[in-house]
């Protein structure tokens, strides 16, 4: 397995808590990132170059999550 997959494999508690801390911030009135995915799923009318860095930012540690998951699933 390469090294930097086995590295996303190894941090899954890293990105599990850098999900539920930066993936969801600000968490009031609702999660940023899911108010960015339903503005996203809405046709994104009005997203800025801003809009989608700050949804591809929340989004990442999920992204990573996800990876670390499905390589602890994948059979080496």
């Amino acid at each position: 397995m390469n090294q930097y997959l086995k590295k996303i494999k190894e941090n899954w508690k890293l990105w599990l808590m850098a999900s539920l801390t930066l993936g969801l911030a600000p968490f009031s009135p609702e999660p940023h990132l899911w108010g960015k995915l339903k503005w996203i799923a809405g046709g994104a009318v009005g997203m800025g170059p801003q809009d989608w860095f700050d949804a591809f930012m929340h989004g990442t540690p999920w992204l990573l999550l996800l990876l670390s998951g499905i390589l602890w699933l994948k059979k080496d």
